[in-house]
């Protein structure tokens, strides 16, 4: 069994789908989870509070800078 995410961009494709699961070829199931939602969630939980000033983050892109390209 393959499992695949469709989006369907056409409501007529939608009908199709539904005529496959009636003919017993296809099952449906709704997602009722975001995977990447639920990380991205998890990330911003975790910074939340922490987010760096703006002093910090122009020191931090002058360190890179300087790393990338050195002054000959």
């Amino acid at each position: 069994m393959n499992t695949m995410q469709i989006d369907l961009l056409n409501p007529k494709a939608g009908k199709l789908l539904q005529d496959l699961v009636d003919l017993k070829l296809i099952a449906i199931r709704k997602s009722d989870n975001d995977g990447f939602m639920d990380i991205v969630n998890k990330i911003r939980d975790k910074a939340k509070g922490n987010a760096p000033s703006l002093d910090e983050i122009t020191k931090e892109v002058k360190i890179v800078r300087t790393l990338r390209h050195p002054r000959k």
